[in-house]
C-alpha cells in the first residue's frame, strides 16, 4: 500500500513538472509595432526602423538597427515605407520577427 503510495505520488509530481515545463515555453504572442523603414540592407540583412515603444524589449521610440528572421521580409518594403512589425532578442540580437506594410 505505502509502495502503491509512493509511486502514485512520483507519477503525480512527474506530469506536474511536465505540465510546468510545457507552460513556461508558452509565449504570449509578440505585439505588432508601428514603425517606418528608414534603411534596407540585404546584404547583412538587416533592417533600420523608426519605431514606436516595443513593449516586449522595454524599448522606447527610436531609430535603430534590427537584425531580420527571415531574409524574404526585406524584400516586402523599402525605405519610407510605414510598417507593423514584431521585434523580439535572438540570441542576443535584436531581430524584426514579422513585417508588414501598414494600412
Amino acid at each position: 500500500m505505502q509502495q502503491r503510495f509512493i509511486v502514485t505520488l512520483t507519477l503525480t509530481l512527474s506530469l506536474g513538472l511536465t505540465a510546468l515545463s510545457f507552460s513556461a515555453f508558452a509565449q504570449a504572442p509578440l505585439p505588432l509595432v508601428d514603425g517606418e523603414v528608414r534603411k534596407i540592407d540585404t546584404e547583412q540583412q538587416k533592417i533600420t526602423l523608426r519605431h514606436a515603444e516595443i513593449p516586449n524589449l522595454a524599448m522606447s521610440p527610436m531609430t535603430m538597427v534590427f537584425r531580420v528572421k527571415a531574409p524574404a521580409l526585406l524584400t516586402q518594403v523599402k525605405a519610407g515605407d510605414k510598417v507593423r512589425f514584431t521585434a523580439d532578442k535572438v540570441d542576443g540580437a535584436l531581430t524584426v520577427m514579422s513585417l508588414e506594410p501598414a494600412n
